[in-house]
């Protein structure tokens, strides 16, 4: 599923959009970002409240194709600002994570 395909079928909404439109090849939770950095894998879709420039980062180091910021969780200026220069897709939902997950499941 391409990240494209993952905004329509979620109705989410795009933050920031990315160099190209990434597959997806699986999904991660966690707000604990080291626990994410050493965890996530490559192509997978990160769900979480975390949308700070750390946030960024850990997404970068851990490949991930895309995060998608739960429960309306705010990307800050400084996050948006990296995530457009890293080319970061960030994306935004009113629903939580397990919710999110479930549908990213069913899809892939």
């Amino acid at each position: 599923m391409t990240i494209s395909n993952l905004v329509e079928k979620l109705n989410l909404k795009i933050l920031v959009e990315g160099d190209d439109d990434r597959e997806i090849t699986g999904g991660y939770c966690g707000d604990l970002l080291s626990w994410v950095m050493g965890r996530a894998q490559a192509g997978d879709c990160w769900f979480t409240v975390m949308g700070n420039l750390n946030a960024i980062a850990v997404s970068v180091l851990a490949d991930c194709a895309c995060i998608v910021l739960c429960e309306n969780s705010t990307l800050d200026d400084d996050a948006k600002t990296r995530a457009e220069m890293q080319g970061v897709w960030v994306l935004s939902s009113e629903e939580n994570a397990y919710n999110l997950a479930n549908k990213l499941g069913a899809e892939l």
